[in-house]
Parts: structure tokens; sequence; C-alpha cells
């Protein structure tokens, strides 16, 4: 078919809309004169001591699990001798804030009082779902599960908090978010996305970083963001944690590249790589994605740091370098401006060696020291690097953790409700099982108090589990609990007996807590134990609702059809048990839709924005979610049936609670380009909101959708608008307009 128009709009920036813009104002150029003036008085030792970055065990030692204990010699010699200027992590788990303070405190007065430049530190530490590495910080849903929700302004609210209480510690920087997306269920970092899709991952990853930085990030209430892994780290061919994925560019640009995309043009501070490679080329070597397509494309301005240790893995695993000194020169050429090292000094030593023998230029040094120093400026480190005294107060408010419950309460998806079990009343006799039952971590995922999130004695003894939390709802007299096996086979006759005597069976699936490659598995199916678990109680004819606490959709056989109602809790933190309980008996209408697909089969991993010859047949499809209510769609209208490649194309449409309780919505907008040059995708998401309705209240909702919308992009790997007929879809709606 011969097209008409092949529009090509400038760089990838088109995916997110517009081009890019430059860093927050707090970045901007007020401050580089003092940057440049700094620059100009730095030895060479200096400013590679800038690039390098530490983690705390090297300075360091482990009191107790609630501390450590700087070791004033070893710090002295990072930071004095080596010139380091960056420090990460927590030492092993969560440390209070008084002992942050002390480490912050401490680091600094040797950086600004004992160095010829007094050049602050700039600490780095892992805040994936709240601030999880300090004693009783907030720790909301992961952001699968907030990607849930449909709420952007609840992401917004969360980061807020996750920031300030990161910021309270004496911490100004922040390795979050993760942008890639959830697009193969193996990945064991799955849960650290906003799921599957482009446009949601962009959305809630731009709005995240937005707030976490605010307008001037020298407020001590707010962080410099890291948008990682950079880029392509959540696809690998095998599903197992840093190896490799094999993406053509054009898919590259269609999908990965665009949440990036949008994090760059609000203005993020920092990038994390990808640890492995795509298409045989490690990213931490790679000029075209970190400088052509990074810098140049995306416009992104602030500074590149490693992953952990994988400037070392250039030539220990991927072997592209030969030794140690061609991994440091290939790095920094590619455009890597901070070594996470983490361990020793051998960054340092050979990027020295290779600055003097003229193999690495003193301008790519001093390019990546200005874009070091411009974040620490912003961050208002060099006026005051030092937590505040006060900013203690801002930890676990009541606010906080108000937010943090309706978090997980939002999040919560139901899956599967047959003659609608759910919800349940609260004087029936409960058999509560399943090893997911009485456990907090589960609820957290990696990343919690300790890398690992797998120490379930450190988390806090007040927070409830699902079984603690049912228990205070319905009372422990009507709860009856025999704990069930992860992966192990157990006697279960014992079981059998007591679901005999209940009026209905909660049981609780999923996974025990992981993180990185300890979490990578061969099998996405559920256990066997746990399928047999369930089986059993279905032999005692009560009605049986599954929970699901996964970081990933564990696939689950003959428990789809089994159970009765099925609910998905993700990861939803530590208000999890207290919001299932209330999901459960009906004191909360679930509204979380799956920002995912739930798969069905090992052999069956497609994604909803699927090809035509691709045959779709899911557990569950993405956006799936059910109600206790009713919520009837009606009235679409599109403001023209043709449109030019210039006109915005205004869409409404009429949602009604037609149930007998209020409840949320979240309202989703399909686009489909009927005939394009590139196979087009059945349908993609390209807008949603979320409505709260009360019974038999109606609401208009109206979305607009500009050219950025019906672009894609193109076999030559470039955006392109081509006319034809496209087809909108909001609920059982769908409407069709034409593209002159």
């Amino acid at each position: 078919m011969q097209r008409t128009i092949m529009l090509i709009i400038m760089s990838v920036m088109v995916l997110m809309g517009g081009c890019a813009e430059s860093l927050r104002p707090s970045m901007q150029s007020k401050e580089d004169k003092r940057v440049e003036k700094l620059l100009a008085h730095m030895t060479l030792e200096e400013k590679v001591g800038e690039m390098t970055q530490l983690t705390l065990e090297v300075v360091s030692k482990r009191k107790d699990d609630r501390s450590v204990e700087i070791n004033m010699e070893k710090l002295r010699e990072a930071i004095v001798t080596h010139h380091v200027g960056s420090i990460l992590n927590c030492g092993g788990s969560a440390n209070t804030i008084d002992n942050w303070h002390e480490i912050i405190t401490t680091i600094q007065d040797v950086a600004t009082k004992e160095t010829r430049l007094a050049i602050p530190v700039i600490y780095g530490i892992d805040s994936i779902h709240g601030a999880n590495y300090i004693v009783d910080g907030t720790l909301f849903p992961q952001n699968f599960a907030i990607a849930a929700t449909g709420n952007v302004d609840l992401v917004r609210r969360a980061s807020e908090i996750t920031a300030m209480e990161t910021r309270a510690a004496g911490i100004p920087w922040n390795f979050n978010p993760v942008l890639g997306l959830a697009r193969n269920p193996l990945w064991p970092r799955f849960y650290e996305t906003y799921g599957e899709d482009p446009y949601l991952a962009s959305i809630f990853g731009a709005a995240y970083v937005e707030v976490q930085q605010g307008e001037d990030m020298s407020d001590p209430a707010r962080v410099a963001a890291c948008m990682k892994h950079y880029l392509g780290y959540s696809v690998p061919r095998t599903g197992k944690d840093r190896t490799p994925a094999h993406i053509p560019d054009r898919i590259l640009r269609e999908y990965f590249l665009k949440p990036f995309a949008a994090a760059a043009k609000v203005g993020v501070a920092t990038c994390m790589v990808n640890s492995s490679e795509i298409n045989g080329l490690p990213v931490h070597a790679s000029k075209y994605y970190l400088i052509d397509i990074l810098r140049n494309e995306l416009g992104f301005e602030g500074f590149v740091v490693s992953d952990w240790n994988d400037i070392n893995n250039l030539w220990q695993r991927e072997k592209v370098a030969a030794n140690q000194r061609e991994a440091v020169k290939i790095s920094v050429m590619a455009g890597v401006d901070m070594s996470m090292v983490p361990y020793d000094y051998s960054f340092t030593n050979h990027l020295i060696d290779l600055v003097t023998a003229g193999e690495v230029p003193m301008s790519r040094i001093d390019e990546a020291v200005r874009r070091i120093l411009k974040v620490k400026f912003a961050l208002g480190l060099f006026d005051n690097p030092y937590p505040q005294a006060d900013a203690k107060a801002n930890l676990a408010t009541a606010g906080a953790t108000a937010l943090n419950l309706q978090a997980a309460r939002e999040c919560i998806t139901l899956l599967k409700n047959e003659n609608n079990l759910l919800p349940l009343a609260s004087d029936k006799k409960v058999l509560v099982t399943g090893p997911t039952a009485d456990l907090i971590s589960v609820m957290n995922g990696g990343w919690t108090i300790t890398w690992q999130g797998d120490r379930e004695d450190l988390y806090p003894a007040e927070k409830l589990t699902v079984l603690e939390a049912i228990q205070a709802k319905i009372g422990a007299g009507n709860v009856q609990y025999v704990p069930g096996p992860f992966d192990q086979a157990s006697d279960l006759n014992a079981i059998l007996e007591v679901a005999r005597q209940a009026d209905v069976a909660i049981v609780c699936l999923g996974e025990k807590t992981y993180c990185e490659t300890p979490g990578n598995i061969d099998d996405l199916n559920l256990p066997d134990a746990q399928k047999n678990l369930v089986e059993a109680i279905t032999r005692a004819n009560v009605p049986l609702v599954a929970v699901l606490l996964e970081g990933r959709p564990r696939l689950l056989g003959s428990v789809a059809e089994q159970a009765d109602a099925i609910v998905m809790g993700y990861l939803p933190g530590q208000e999890g048990g207290v919001a299932i309980a209330d999901v459960l008996f009906g004191d909360v209408n679930p509204s979380g839709k799956l920002p995912f697909t739930y798969p069905k089969h090992t052999g069956d991993l497609t994604l909803y924005d699927r090809k035509n010859s691709e045959n779709y047949q899911p557990q569950w499809p993405f956006g799936h979610g059910l109600s206790y209510t009713m919520f009837k769609y009606e009235n679409l209208v599109l403001s023209n049936s043709k449109i030019g490649v210039e006109d915005a194309l205004t869409i409404s449409v009429d949602v009604t609670n037609t149930g007998t309780r209020s409840g949320k919505e979240i309202v989703q907008l399909y686009l489909q380009d009927m005939v394009r040059s590139v196979t087009p995708p059945v349908r993609q998401l390209k807008r949603f909101v979320k409505v709260d309705l009360n019974s038999g209240e109606k609401r208009i909702v109206t979305f607009t959708l500009t050219k950025d919308d019906l672009s894609f992009i193109g076999e030559d790997s470039l955006p392109a608008v081509e006319p034809g007929m496209f087809k909108v879809y909001i609920g059982d709606q769908e409407a069709e307009f034409e593209l002159m």
C-alpha cells in the first residue's frame, strides 16, 4: 500500500512529546561559574576522585543490626588520600536515623574540613519503595503495585514522602526510579518497574522524578533522582538478571527508550547504566547508547553512574576488555562519569595513569567532573552538606502511614470473584493458611531493611501480617491458622481437617523475598507444594480465596480454576496486611488493575500490545481488575471523525457507577492504528485516569490526543506519523477516526 505521508519528527524526543528540556532551574547556569572556578583549581587526582564511588563497607564496620561505625583511618584514606567524591549503600541493613546522622556528619566533616578544596561527598542509597534503609522509614508498595493503582497523584505523594524521609537521614541521592519495562516475567527485578507498558511507565516515572527533585533540589525535603537501568536491562533473553538482551533498534525506541525520554525531559539529575548488554554491546562500553542516544537525542544533562562493579565486569565477564585498565578506558570514553567501583581504588589509579599517558583526554575528565559538581551544587551540598537535626520529625509521620495504607488499598487487584464470594461477612469462621499468611517480609520483597529483604526479625513488630490483620478485623476466635509450605512437600491432612470446620478458606500464596540475581528462577510456575495445598483444601468443599503475594506473575495452573476468588496483593508494603483484610471483608472496594499481562502457560508470554498474528490468551489481560460494584461505559464521542496531523482530537465518554456501593475505576483509553507501514499492535494504552464514583453517579471523562500519540517508530528507526484509520477503545466502547 502506498503511503502518502511519512513525517519525520526530530529525534526520539517525540516519544513523549516536544523536545528535550534543560535540567530543572536548580541545575542550570546559576552555578556554572562556581563549578568552573572550582574545576580550574582541581588536580588530576582530585578530579578522578570525584568520579569514584565506594560502598560504605570500605570505611565502616557494622556494630549491630541497626547501626554501623565509621573507621576514621579508612575514611581519611578514601577522602583525603584518594579524594573519593561519593559513597553509597547502608552497610548491610537499615540504620537508625540517628546513626545515619552520625555517618553522614562524619563523612562530610572529613570532606569539608580535612581536604584542600572542601568538596562535599554525594551520598547515594536505594530508596526503592520508600526510605527502606532507614529504621522506621515508610515502606510503600513496590513500583509495580503502585502502577496498579492507576493513581498518578498517589505516586507523586509517595515520591514526596520518600524524598523527604531519605533527605531527613542526610542522604541527598536516591537510586530510583527503575524505568525498565516488565516484559519478561521471569526477570527477578520485575516488581521494581511500573509494568509492561511504555506509556504507563513514562507517566509514573516522570511524575516520580519531578517530585523527588522538586523545583529546587537544595530543598531539605528533596533529593536527586536516578533513572535506571539505562537501557534494555529488563528484558534479558533468558529472564536471568544481568544477562544479554536482544533488542532491534526500532523496538528499543518504540518501547524501552520512552520512559527514559520522559525522565530526561523533566530533568532527572543522574542515570545508572544497564549492567548487561544489548545485541552484544555492553551498555557500559557503548558510546552509541550513552552519548549518541542518551546525550544527543534525549538531551540528558546530568551525570552517568555505573552499576555495581560493572566496569570491572567489562573484562571479568563481558570480555570486551583485556584487563581492568582497558575496561576503565573504554567505559569512561563511552560516557560513564562515575564508577560504582565499589570496594577499592583500582578505577582511580588506572584512570590517573590513562590520563597521564594521554589515552584519556583531560577534557573528558573535566566533562565528567563538571557534571558531578553541578549536581552537588544543585543539591546545596556546598552550602550545607549536613543532615538537619529537626528533620528526624519527618520520618514515618501519621500522614505518611495513612498515605501508605491508601496506596496498599488502591493497588490490590481483584482477579476473580465467582458468585460474588467477596466481600466476606465478618461473622465467618475462617481458615487462614499458606506460606505468605504470617510474614511481613513477603509483602515488601527485596530492598527492604536488607538487600534481599529476608530478615523477618528486623521488620517492625507493630505492622500486621495478613493473618494478624484478619484476626484484628473479625476477632481471633473466628480465625484458625495452619502454616502452609512455600516449596517443600508437607502433610496436608491437618489443614484439610481444619478446612472442613471453616466457612471459608483464605490461602495466601506467593514467593519468598528476593532481589536481583538471587531471585533468578528456571520455572515461572507456582511451586507444586502450594498448588497441592489448594488442591487439598478443595476436597473440604469450602469456598476458597487465594491471595497472591509475589513479585512477578507466577503461573497458577489448577489454582486459577479451583479458587473461587483470587486477590492480587503484589508486594503491597508495610500496610499490606491491613489493606488486604480491608478488601477481603468489604471495608474497601478493590480498584487496582494489572499493569502487566498475567500469563497462563510457560510457553505463552505474549504481551497485551501484541501483533495481529499473535494469539493472546493470558490468565488475565493487562488492565484487568474487578470491583464490588459495576461501571457502565457509554456515549463515546470524538470531536472529529477526520483530523490533520497537527490537529488535536478530544475524546469523551460517560462512566456511571451502576452498582450499589461507591467505587474507584481506572478509565483507560487504548488506540489502534489500523494499517501502517510497520505492523501495528492490536492496541496500545494512550491515556488513563482514576475516578471515584458514588452509587448511581455519572462522570464525563475527557481525553485529548495529539500527533505524538499517533506516531510510531518506522523501519528507519525514526519517529513517523502516517495517514489512515485509527480506532479508539474505552471500556466496551469503540469509535474510529481518520488521520488525513
